[in-house]
């Protein structure tokens, strides 16, 4: 696609086919994404892709463990919950999602699986764990280079077909990710990206986030009107 038409018509996918992702491809969509900038070329990250066996013992471990009243253990400092205009922007997408998937605000039941669903990184048959090198916290340089190769990531993978969705959620007992895949203690665990082929058939997958217009938080300073 054209660069704008890839960014444009890009959209997250919650909902995937369960045919295997070649490793090949995969490792071709992480070669295009790691041209993302990098402060001072320090290249801070390190990939972790898994699927199988290995994809499946973490979704029923992290799974388990929250649905059994465990709680978070994440390698980052995470904010608290969304207030304000951020609470917002958060219902709006999930009333979207929900309103896609029929799911009614006293369906308990389905609301409850829609959570479990983030946990399980929303069955996607490959799961890549993007960690990086701790000796660099504090800090939030190196969160920044992570978030410009995830959006490498999903850009490249849309671009070939394939979907994405960020999850957090699918890492949020990093102690679990951490022992299944044998990532070291000197890297953090900084967030995961679910990826597949998209499920035409799951309706969720046909939402498109709303994004705010440029006047609502652009601010340009020193240009003729």
């Amino acid at each position: 696609m054209e660069f704008e038409e890839l960014v444009r018509t890009r959209r997250s996918v919650r909902g995937y086919k369960p045919d295997p992702v070649p490793r090949e491809l995969i490792d071709e969509i992480i070669a295009v994404a790691k041209g993302a900038p990098s402060s001072m070329n320090t290249q801070p990250w390190h990939v972790h892709v898994v699927t199988g066996a290995a994809l499946d013992e973490i979704r029923t471990r992290v799974s388990e463990t929250m649905l059994g009243g465990g709680k978070s253990q994440r390698d980052i400092y995470t904010h608290k919950a969304y207030e304000g205009v951020h609470r917002e922007r958060q219902v709006e997408i999930a009333v979207q999602l929900f309103q896609a998937m029929g799911i009614e605000r006293h369906d308990q039941e389905r609301r409850q699986d829609w959570v479990m669903r983030g946990y399980r990184q929303f069955d996607a048959p490959v799961s890549i764990v993007l960690t990086y090198d701790r000796e660099l916290d504090p800090g939030v340089t190196c969160h920044f280079d992570l978030g410009a190769l995830a959006h490498g990531i999903v850009l490249a993978a849309w671009d070939r077909g394939l979907g994405t969705v960020v999850n957090g959620q699918g890492i949020t007992r990093s102690d679990i990710v951490r022992e299944v895949i044998g990532i070291p203690e000197e890297e953090a665990i900084e967030v995961c990206i679910a990826l597949g082929y998209p499920d035409d058939d799951f309706a969720a997958n046909g939402v498109k986030a709303h994004r705010q217009p440029n006047d609502a938080f652009v601010h340009y300073v020193g240009f003729d009107d």
